[in-house]
């Protein structure tokens, strides 16, 4: 009976994070695709706003190391 009440609370996710991630790609996906001047232009909008954490995290690390 143990086993199951551990199951039972671990079994929920913590979804603030994919929220967050989520809002981030709309934003990122509107941004891009507006931005865009032709077709493949709003295909590479797509594919960075998919991968958007990513070029934040490297402008970030580039601004702490000046």
């Amino acid at each position: 009976m143990n086993d199951t009440r551990k199951r039972s609370r671990s079994g929920g996710t913590q979804g603030g994070g994919n929220a967050v991630y989520g809002l981030g790609l709309i934003g990122a996906l509107v941004y891009y695709i507006q931005a865009a001047d032709g077709f493949w232009a709003g295909v590479l909008g797509v594919l960075k706003a998919v991968v958007w954490p990513a070029f934040v995290v490297y402008d970030l690390l580039k601004h702490l190391a000046g």
